[in-house]
């Protein structure tokens, strides 16, 4: 009898809910997401797009006639362009040799390369603009040298060219890491057939080898065009103002919330860059780069040549050196009494770590505050969105997560003026303080940013836990809650960290949001004091000195993210759970 009982089918759900596969505490977990991405992604971004369009009475194309009449504005929109264009450009200059060799060809110091590769990452571009200038700028130290040794001087941070230069330089291994990815899954079939007929060097690479891998390098460019064209404080501190986003932020914080020219611009930066990915998605469009497999895959790689081995080591060699110069350079700044007009400092002195660890304590503490409570968010959001488009039936899961997804492509320049205008107005009970200011709002500013990235590491830790495990502890007599809770959580622990602490090292140096939510330094984060020093000489030296501790941050996080990766990987091998 007792045999008989335990082989008794559950009791059937009917309605909807068995039909969705879903129960009432899905929905809530729906019903949580959807209202923080309507509250905080959707109708913000959506209000700067209608003001754009609002004349106070009713639609009108007015404003944008305005800003096509003025010249200063069609001067920043074509400055915009050319130098996102030029970024890539100069991203894929460095970034395409460094992943070719290091994927393509057998030599010592392939891994390393690539790793010292990704380092720029670290470093947010605004951070090292400053030590840059110092490095390539007029009376920099190379330039210095030039006018000694051979008598001219090259522009490298003039205008333009040192935004180009800087962000080239920061964002190169977008293209690089996906360039690798894209090379090591070609099929070696496809490389001997071509050898076979003929092909060799630049005609086997520009032919073949390129054109399969042009996935991987489409979506690392349109990343660089699109992150361009997002960052604010880069331009801000080589007094470039000429451009789209520090002309948005400008007017906004110098006309007001009421200036509709600061949202017009809001609403073209949005149009561009989904213009950007668009045109990257159109570009791949019915083109067939699928490749049969055969043992894994990936290019043959052979051995250099004497000259060949002498070439590329000497490309990779000034590859890196200009790649690293920033944190050089911050560094040497940091540490520098004076640097002016001289290749190296004058002396050197721990003042400056002194004064901010003296002085700016409390953004430290903040920091640790926003991006804790800011990476916490995204992982209990990120759960949820997993668990609901992985294990559930539910209509619109999908559109959740491609909402979500969404905000790696909005600006944090026009997520903060869309937060400014559809919050300032709304004051907290207590204190009476604006809840566009009040620091939580810029843990959830940074919370919407980086959702997209704790988001895919938990759809990919849920996606390497099999089904059965949850449905014997539901036979048990867990419900769905308890399951989740008790399961479910522990066994994505690894992805789960993993995206908190990829959270919280990007939101550390998050600085476009920062600039327009922070209106006191009592609830400054980090990034907000760096910008605040390196506006005057005399501050620099404890800005790079705050640079330096934020580079360690996102370094330490960056590495820790990995090193969860890995044990948890490892331990699911080790249990046999791992797919």
């Amino acid at each position: 009898m007792a045999d008989a009982s335990l082989s008794l089918p559950a009791p059937r759900r009917v309605g909807l809910l068995a039909r969705w596969e879903t129960t009432p505490f899905h929905l809530i977990c729906a019903g949580t997401v959807a209202a923080f991405l309507v509250a905080f992604l959707i109708v913000p971004v959506a209000t700067v797009v209608f003001v754009a369009f609002w004349d106070g009475q009713s639609l009108t194309l007015v404003h944008f006639a305005d800003f096509f009449r003025t010249s200063l504005m069609i001067e920043a929109t074509w400055n915009s362009i050319y130098v996102a264009l030029m970024a890539v450009i100069v991203a894929t200059i460095i970034a395409v040799p460094l992943a070719y060799f290091t994927v393509r060809f057998r030599f010592k110091g392939a891994a390393l390369i690539q790793t010292l590769g990704v380092i720029p990452l670290v470093m947010p571009p605004f951070v090292g603009a400053v030590a840059m200038q110092l490095v390539y700028g007029r009376n920099g130290s190379v330039n210095l040298l030039l006018m000694d040794w051979f008598g001219f001087r090259l522009p490298f941070m003039e205008g333009l060219n040192g935004v180009i230069f800087v962000q080239g330089l920061h964002y190169f291994p977008f293209i690089l890491l996906n360039l690798s990815a894209s090379l090591a899954n070609i099929d070696s079939a496809m490389e001997e057939s071509a050898q076979n007929l003929g092909a060799s060097g630049w005609t086997l690479f520009s032919k073949i080898v390129f054109p399969l891998a042009m996935p991987g390098y489409i979506a690392g460019a349109a990343l660089v065009f699109a992150k361009v064209f997002d960052d604010l404080a880069t331009p801000l501190l080589l007094n470039v103002n000429n451009m789209l986003a520090p002309q948005a932020y400008l007017r906004i914080t110098s006309v007001g919330l009421a200036d509709p020219m600061g949202y017009v611009i809001s609403t073209i930066l949005v149009v561009l860059s989904v213009v950007a990915v668009w045109l990257s998605l159109l570009s791949l469009k019915n083109r067939d780069f699928a490749t049969t497999q055969r043992g894994g895959g990936g290019l043959s790689k052979r051995e250099l040549r004497t000259w060949e081995k002498f070439g590329a080591y000497a490309f990779i060699a000034v590859a890196l050196i200009l790649a690293l110069s920033p944190h050089f350079g911050i560094l040497m700044l940091s540490l520098a009494t004076v640097w002016s007009f001289s290749v190296i400092p004058d002396a050197f002195t721990f003042a400056h770590y002194i004064t901010v660890f003296r002085d700016a304590g409390g953004m430290m503490a903040n920091t640790v505050l926003y991006c804790g409570l800011a990476a916490l968010i995204d992982v209990v959001l990120g759960t949820m969105i997993a668990y609901l488009v992985l294990r559930t039936k539910l209509p619109f899961r999908q559109l959740i997560d491609q909402i979500a997804m969404a905000a790696v492509a909005v600006p944090g320049l026009v997520l903060g003026i869309g937060i400014l205008r559809v919050y300032f107005d709304v004051k907290l009970p207590f204190s009476g303080e604006s809840l566009a200011t009040f620091w939580v709002m810029l843990a959830i500013a940074y919370a919407v940013r980086r959702l997209p990235y704790a988001l895919r590491s938990c759809t990919a830790a849920l996606q390497q836990l099999h089904r059965s495990l949850e449905e014997a502890a539901e036979c048990l007599g867990g419900d769905k809650s308890v399951v989740m809770r008790k399961i479910v959580v522990p066994l994505m622990a690894g992805g789960i960290l993993a995206g908190f602490v990829t959270s919280f090292a990007t939101a550390a140096v998050e600085l476009a949001s920062t600039l327009l939510l922070v209106t006191r330094d009592a609830s400054a984060p980090l990034s907000y004091g760096i910008y605040v020093y390196m506006q005057s000489a005399a501050g620099r030296g404890p800005g790079a000195a705050l640079g330096v501790i934020a580079v360690v941050v996102v370094a330490i996080a960056t590495w820790a993210a990995y090193r969860v990766a890995e044990n948890d990987r490892a331990r699911r091998a080790r249990e046999g759970v791992a797919v």
